[in-house]
């Protein structure tokens, strides 16, 4: 027992174990899961799931880790409310499934207190933002969670190792992993199924891939929050990545492979390529994108090109270009393409600006006080403001997955950001996480 939990710990503290690819070549087969939180008997139709369940392959579901789960017992005629797991810190729980999108729906409240939760999954991608309940209320919520690994039809993504087959092996292994968070998360009920629904895909690097801990994030790993259960947010981009390094990885190859009509994939790169010291690598890169943008339209999919978000980068009160002429290769290719584009770089200027040079650091990685931080990338605060331009842009876009955005989420003006006091999404659990490649 002491081992098992030792082990746990570390999977905490330092990140998932290591991926077995002969495991992952034999998924899972089961696609379905009711789960019941509570004490007691199971309704007809549900597994119980008790607050010792520790995950294993043979059960294919179960809790994470070793932080304490209480079952809490309410009593009452319905089973699904009679009673919730919790604790005092933020806990993953785990269910194998196949590669795929899936629908999770979540019962959360307390007969007799109040909760507030927060869920993400796999590598902290945000899928319900605060979900409050007043004593004796219960909620459910749903959402389309994506889970992959590295193998397609002829072939496997190069994955980096350790970071990914290592630290951020949630991302890529057998099993969706759900972090639950609040003050207090009140889990009651959990249905999961496979569903077929539209999926938007991202390509990028390190500002948009899922970050794996705090206290960095990207703005890909904040956009299915604002996504209504009728579409998946498949992120495929990866820390230190240019177009060239994604494509010999077999990342675009992976995407796709998956890619139905209609399916869209948002594309953004630049600060690595623009590192290239060959006389016409901006060309070729933009010649990439054009290559890219007619492969998605011979499956059917629909490509967006995002020119490359601003590096803190402020001369004065103004922030100046650092990336060379990659923007505006972006900004070629789309119009030659006639492709939708978002210009998260006029938009990040703006952003910045609209905060000034100090202020701003808070949308960066930063220390205590803001004397140190990251210019390249950013603050979970930053990330979610970032995705908030992006969602704007695909409003101006006119895509038609606009459709299917949550209700209630108003206008955003990156010359009038939130203040960083709004931002409530509690930080994940865990040690420190690798600095991302690149600058």
């Amino acid at each position: 027992m002491k081992a098992i939990r030792f082990l746990f710990a570390a999977m905490i503290l330092l990140g998932p174990v290591g991926l077995n690819f002969s495991e992952l070549a034999a998924e899972p087969a089961q696609t379905e899961f009711k789960l019941a939180f509570g004490p007691g008997n199971a309704p007809p139709g549900y597994l119980r799931v008790s607050p010792t369940q520790a995950y294993s392959k043979e059960a294919g579901y179960g809790f994470e880790g070793v932080p304490k789960i209480s079952e809490v017992d309410r009593g009452g005629e319905n089973p699904l409310h009679a009673g919730f797991c919790t604790s005092e810190n933020p806990f993953f729980f785990s269910v194998a499934l196949p590669e795929g999108n899936y629908k999770v729906t979540v019962t959360l409240g307390d007969a007799q207190g109040e909760s507030t939760t927060t869920i993400k999954s796999e590598l902290r991608r945000l899928m319900l933002e605060q979900i409050h309940t007043r004593p004796g209320e219960f909620i459910s919520r749903s959402f389309i969670a994506n889970i992959r690994t590295p193998i397609y039809p002829g072939g496997n993504v190069h994955l980096k190792s350790p970071r990914e087959t290592k630290d951020e092996a949630w991302a890529w292994d057998e099993k969706l992993t759900l972090e639950i968070n609040g003050k207090p998360a009140c889990l009651a009920a959990m249905e999961i199924s496979k569903v077929d629904v539209p999926t938007i895909y991202i390509l990028g690097d390190s500002t948009v891939c899922d970050q794996s801990k705090e206290p960095y994030a990207s703005w890909g790993q904040m956009l299915p929050r604002f996504f209504k259960p009728e579409v998946a947010v498949a992120n495929h981009a990866e820390s230190g990545e240019t177009l060239s390094s994604s494509q010999g990885a077999h990342r675009f190859d992976k995407v796709l492979s998956a890619m139905k009509p209609e399916d869209i994939l948002l594309i953004q790169f630049g600060h690595n390529d623009m590192k290239s010291k060959g006389a016409d690598a901006s060309e070729q890169y933009k010649s990439t994108l054009k290559k890219w943008v007619a492969e998605v339209k011979k499956k059917g999919g629909i490509p967006v090109l995002i020119t490359p978000v601003n590096r803190h980068s402020f001369q004065g009160a103004e922030v100046v270009n650092s990336l060379r002429d990659y923007p505006d290769k972006v900004r070629e290719a789309a119009k030659e393409e006639g492709v939708a584009m978002i210009d998260l770089n006029a938009m990040s200027k703006t952003l910045y600006e609209a905060l000034g040079p100090t202020p701003s650091i808070q949308l960066f990685e930063h220390n205590a006080d803001a004397s140190k931080f990251d210019g390249t990338h950013h603050s979970p605060y930053g990330a979610y403001e970032l995705a908030k331009c992006v969602i704007e842009g695909m409003k101006n876009a006119k895509l038609e997955v606009v459709k299917l955005m949550v209700d209630g989420v108003p206008v955003f003006d990156p010359a009038k950001p939130d203040p960083v006091s709004a931002f409530g999404v509690p930080p994940s659990p865990g040690a420190p996480g690798l600095r991302p490649l690149g600058d």
